[in-house]
């Protein structure tokens, strides 16, 4: 079966098979013209057309109408000669079979009728009242070719599925590999969200602290220093939970994908964001975050400093709509207080569903420091407020921002607000209620 599904113009050794099978052939037609009587026993010029015949099916895959002439120049004599009709049989039907093997359906019929006319002129003079031989030689050159072409479409069949079933296996090595990439950039997301804001706010707590004892050491406020110290710690207890629960979501719903003998590591649908803030257990690890989780991000500001306004109109919201906003929020209150640059700062932070569209609004009215405010074509190409790093490189806070409102099929725009401050706006769609 391997033989038959192989292409013969590219098997492999075709040339040095083909010898052996020419050899073969020709002792099957020693055997013949020793053994059949079917005409005058052969004299030199018989074995010489004889072996002339068998010759060239050396190169039968390689020339395949080439050899079939070179057959048909020997054997057309050799018949016309009255030598013994059956010992070419076989050489003649094996370069038949490979002309149809290895061309097209046209050129199949093409070399019928060349091969049958001149094959019943010449019988019908060597043998003119053989018309039931007439007709068994047309029925086994017809048969022959037929067979030809049969395999050829047969060996089509099984490549067309062999074909099918690579580019099956590359389709999935190509989504085996994207669904990697999406992991890497969702774990990112993730830890960027929790760190940056986390960061952030010990930060803004730690020149609290340091400012209460350089701004009057006669006059330490003990309290405001312990007060500091506490909310740096409290922010700190959160983060490592929250980083504990992260990780503990990539393990837990980690599935083990095999592809193309390697191992891919996917975690399961649902585990796209890592848990809330901390709210629901004493070392902050918790559900997955969503708008419950918003006032602990306005608390986590205002101790921070900021004034923040929260108004949340929405009920009923997926959970992954619902992670996507409270990331999309974190990320931007963490932006205001960072770059607000001003003491009495305010953010509005809104949330509205309506018309099958929740959305978010968060508004401050910063003075804008370093990369932040005020840089209006920075911004919208995605470098200023909320990119800023340490020494000014850019980071990743707006696109980590659009990412998140992608991923749910929703859009998100920032940057200078109407008058003052800074503007971050999303729209994420809720799904419609299947009518009951």
């Amino acid at each position: 079966m391997a033989v038959v599904n192989r292409d013969p113009l590219t098997a492999p050794h075709r040339t040095r098979n083909d010898a052996f099978l020419a050899v073969g052939v020709a002792v099957l037609a020693v055997i013949f013209a020793l053994l059949l009587d079917d005409g005058l026993p052969l004299g030199p010029p018989g074995w010489a057309l004889l072996a002339g015949a068998h010759v060239p099916l050396v190169w039968r895959r390689s020339r395949p109408l080439l050899v079939l002439l070179a057959v048909a120049a020997c054997v057309t004599p050799y018949h016309a000669l009255d030598y013994n009709h059956a010992v070419p049989i076989p050489a003649t039907l094996l370069a038949l079979y490979t002309v149809a093997a290895t061309g097209t359906v046209r050129r199949s019929l093409l070399t019928a009728v060349v091969v049958l006319g001149p094959t019943l002129i010449i019988n019908s003079f060597t043998n003119p009242d053989g018309a039931l031989e007439l007709l068994r030689i047309s029925g086994w050159v017809i048969a022959v070719l037929f067979f030809g072409v049969d395999a050829r479409f047969y060996r089509q069949y099984v490549a067309s599925i062999v074909e099918r079933a690579e580019r099956a296996e590359r389709t999935r090595e190509e989504e085996a590999r994207r669904r990697v990439v999406e992991e890497r950039l969702r774990i990112a997301r993730d830890l960027h969200d929790l760190l940056a804001h986390s960061i952030t706010l010990i930060g803004v707590q730690t020149s609290v602290a340091a400012h209460v004892l350089t701004a009057d050491p006669d006059r330490l406020d003990r309290k405001a220093v312990a007060q500091a110290l506490d909310d740096i710690a409290e922010t700190c207890r959160t983060a490592r939970g929250e980083l504990r629960t992260t990780l503990e979501v990539l393990r837990a719903n980690e599935m083990s994908v095999s592809v193309g003998g390697e191992r891919e590591w996917v975690a399961e649908p649902g585990s796209g964001s890592s848990s809330g803030p901390g709210l629901g257990s004493p070392d902050g690890r918790g559900p997955l975050p969503g708008l419950d989780g918003l006032g602990a991000l306005a608390e986590a500001a205002r101790v921070a400093g900021a004034k923040v306004e929260l108004s949340v109109h929405a009920d009923g919201v997926p959970p992954s709509v619902g992670a996507a906003a409270y990331r999309i929020v974190q990320e931007a209150l963490t932006n205001a207080v960072r770059h607000g640059g001003r003491d009495d700062l305010t953010v509005r932070v809104g949330l509205r569903a309506a018309e099958g569209t929740l959305r978010v609004t968060v508004a401050d009215d910063g003075a804008g420091q370093g990369t932040g405010h005020g840089v209006s074509s920075a911004v919208r190409n995605g470098v200023g407020h909320g990119q800023g790093a340490v020494g000014g490189a850019p980071g990743f806070g707006l696109v980590g921002m659009r990412e998140r409102a992608r991923s749910v099929g929703g859009t998100l725009d920032a940057g200078p607000g109407p008058t003052v401050g800074f503007e971050v706006t999303a729209e994420l769609p809720l799904p419609r209620e299947e009518p009951s």
